[in-house]
Order: structure tokens, then sequence, then C-alpha cells
């Protein structure tokens, strides 16, 4: 069994700044590509941000320069830096990571359960 577990939600101010934390746990074997999605009220998920097992990272143009996605591979968790935050980008942040798991030979992906993002203007 294996699960995302995503913390680091809440409240902010317009111009402010939170930061993602999503540790996975469970029956690892090994984590491949982690990622950063939102999801705004009525609206697709969207890909944020998103990293390589090698640390190789990629933003969604709205945010690059503003936010930052980092990795432990030590303690299985992926970060999000997030600055100069807007109102827009209310929304629940859902943690993905490509995985796979003691009991299988190929990856699966995995979403957690998601942390409430809400910008105040």
């Amino acid at each position: 069994q294996v699960q995302l577990v995503e913390s680091g939600g809440g409240l902010v101010q317009a111009g402010g700044s939170l930061r993602l934390f999503c540790a996975a746990s469970g029956t690892i074997f090994s984590i491949h590509a982690m990622g950063w999605y939102r999801q705004a009220p009525e609206k697709q998920r969207e890909l944020v941000a998103g990293i390589t097992s090698g640390g190789s990272t990629n933003y969604a143009d709205s945010v690059k320069g503003r936010f930052t996605i980092s990795r432990d591979n030590a303690k299985n968790t992926v970060y999000l830096q997030m600055h100069s935050l807007k109102p827009e980008e209310r929304a629940v942040y859902y943690c993905n990571a490509g995985i796979t798991s003691l009991e299988n030979t190929g990856a699966n992906g995995y979403w957690g359960q998601g942390t409430q993002v809400t910008v105040s203007s």
C-alpha cells in the first residue's frame, strides 16, 4: 500500500508565501517523477510543477520565477515553495507521483488527498 500525504496549505494574503509538503509512504520500491497540480473551483486540474527523479524540473508558465519544486529522495518527499501568491491561485493543490511498489513490477500514478490554498486579496 502506497499513499501520498500533503500538508502546508492554508490562508495567505496576496503577495505572500507558502510551502507545501508531500510525503510518500508505504511499500515503496522506487519513486520516479513527482509533481504538483492544482484545481480551482469549476476548473480542470492543471500541472503546476514537476520534478524527475534526477532533479530536472518543469513549471507552468504562470508560476515560473515564483514557485520552486524540490524533492528529498531520502525522505520520499516533494516540496513546492510558492512566492508572490495571487488570489486567482486559490485552489486545492494535489501531489502526484509515479511509484513502483514492492508488490508491482511497473510504476503506477498516485495522488494525495489535496491541500487547500486560499489567497486573500
